[in-house]
């Protein structure tokens, strides 16, 4: 009789522990491989979404769920929905009819960053007010632009501050900072920005410390401009120790023949910057073309100081007029020659499609000439063919280079960035599967100081998205860079759905990030 009683106790201590707890939820994703954002290694998971946060991560063995919604993502993988810390997407996110952000959703990017190289919509509280309103398919955080504080003091003049113009740049910094900005970008390399000194640079950037904000920096110098590309890192260090806040380097690259597999040397200009204590970061996207303005690309800064007629003036002078394009030939060949150069969108359509080359031709004039033909009927944006594989790989591979699209009108990276580094580098074991998941997401977050986001984890905003690893990658090339990506099955943000089987639901999901 004994025995029986012990017997039946252990059956029913056994039947309790079988016992699974009840949980509703909103989305259940079940059967995946779920990549966390932090964890080298995936795991088959569950996830159950509530509202706009993550409720639950685990074998989901011992539940026992009530959902809404049962995704079955077997087959698939589960990630954190990617971050992409340097875009130009607000030029369509101010369109309602634009503000799906469809090219950066449809690569897993559920969170943009505006605002970069200087340049950004101002005030910032108009234009998240003008988001929130209109609404937006993808979440964004801004960044206050350098190069437009300036212009707003000084407009396009190249001469350097005066104590109160700094400090009225210094008031304008921390309004944006008041507004919600992560930080500030500069654009070194473009005008106005250009024009101003390290110390200026250093006094704005001193209001973002004190912000606890991070500086975000388009180098003075890619290539052999102008200072060069190693006294151009160093000039970003510099301003990192001076003001005491985090320096990100945005498209990091090695931009022109002269100073390709230069990597090495930032690489340990870099690292041993960081071993004293200095927190440097940099984003990179995985093309060998950069993209940029034409006169941006070509053009001395000094010749368009005043802007666009300021430059025709002196380009009109003839004592000035060999200056000008002597030098722009020089830039010409820094890009690689014109035959590498490609108008890849401009106000007068004829231009799109054919390089500097091709356009000089048709014109019968020599490329730099044909510079300010083009510039006269418009603006024109140029991809150049100007970097090389080796230091591509060699910044991708380091732990502090996270990933970026620089995505821009006519350039295929605005469509196809992420998925292209997954399908040409990570297929190809450049990097590994996890890194390439962590420098898309919680390692973009952390450096951004964004909150809650990047990571699949209990009490995190749920970003999630579910890709084919079969078919993920990009579609857009130079000769038509609007494909947008495939291979994207499920996009969630904020916990609601905005993607679906691979079709985009028309849902407005995003919402704006402000610096808390």
């Amino acid at each position: 009789m004994k025995h029986k009683i012990i017997i039946l106790l252990i059956l029913f201590l056994g039947l309790g522990s079988c016992k699974k707890d009840r949980m509703e939820v909103d989305i259940l994703i079940k059967n995946g491989t779920v990549y966390n954002g932090v964890d080298s290694i995936p795991g088959t998971l569950t996830l159950g979404l509530v509202g706009d946060k993550i409720a639950y991560v685990g074998t989901g063995k011992h539940m026992d769920f009530s959902a809404n919604r049962i995704i079955d993502a077997e087959g698939m993988i589960v990630s954190p929905g990617f971050i992409d810390p340097h875009t130009h997407a607000d030029r369509e996110l101010k369109d309602p009819k634009e503000s799906h952000n469809k090219p950066f959703l449809f690569q897993g990017v559920t969170t943009v960053v505006v605002g970069n190289d200087g340049s950004s919509d101002y005030p910032l509280a108009k234009y998240e007010q003008m988001y929130k309103s209109n609404g937006v398919g993808t979440n964004v955080a801004f960044l206050v632009g350098q190069g437009t504080i300036r212009e707003k003091v000084m407009g396009q003049s190249d001469r350097e501050a005066t104590d109160v113009e700094i400090l009225k740049m210094m008031e304008l910094v921390q309004q944006e900072m008041d507004a919600g900005a992560l930080g500030m970008s500069t654009g070194l390399f473009y005008a106005p920005g250009s024009y101003a000194s390290t110390e200026e640079v250093i006094a704005l950037a001193k209001v973002v410390r004190q912000n606890h904000g991070i500086y975000d920096t388009h180098l003075r110098d890619e290539g052999a401009y102008s200072i060069g590309l190693v006294a151009a890192v160093k000039e970003a260090i510099e301003i990192g120790v001076k003001a005491d806040l985090p320096v990100h380097i945005s498209h990091i690259k090695c931009l022109g023949k002269q100073v390709w597999k230069q990597s090495d040397s930032l690489i340990t200009i870099i690292e041993e910057a960081q071993k004293k204590g200095v927190r440097v970061t940099a984003n990179q996207y995985p093309y060998e073309a950069s993209a940029t303005g034409l006169k941006a690309a070509v053009v001395p800064r000094w010749a368009e100081s005043g802007g666009k007629d300021s430059l025709f003036t002196r380009y009109g002078d003839v004592k000035l007029k060999p200056h000008i394009l002597e030098e722009v030939k020089a830039n010409i060949e820094q890009r690689g020659g014109p035959e590498n150069l490609l108008i890849v969108n401009a106000d007068h359509k004829e231009f799109e499609g054919k390089t500097l080359q091709e356009i000089a031709q048709d014109m019968g004039l020599d490329a730099n000439e044909a510079v300010f033909e083009i510039l006269d009927k418009g603006y024109a944006r140029v991809a150049s063919f100007s970097m090389a594989p080796y230091d591509i790989k060699n910044f991708m591979k380091q732990d502090w280079v996270v990933t970026s699209s620089d995505g821009n009108t006519g350039h295929p990276r605005k469509y196809g960035t992420f998925p292209r580094k997954y399908k040409e580098y990570v297929k190809s074991g450049v990097i590994n599967f996890a890194d390439y998941i962590k420098g898309s997401t919680s390692r973009t977050a952390d450096i951004l100081g964004i909150p809650q986001r990047g990571t699949i984890q209990e009490g995190y905003y749920a970003d999630v998205i579910i890709f084919d690893p079969e078919t993920f990658g990009d579609k857009a090339d130079y000769q038509d860079p609007f494909q947008l990506s495939e291979g994207l099955q499920y996009s969630i943000i904020n916990g609601k759905i905005s993607v679906e089987k691979g079709t985009y639901n028309g849902q407005l999901n995003g919402r704006t990030i402000k610096k808390e």
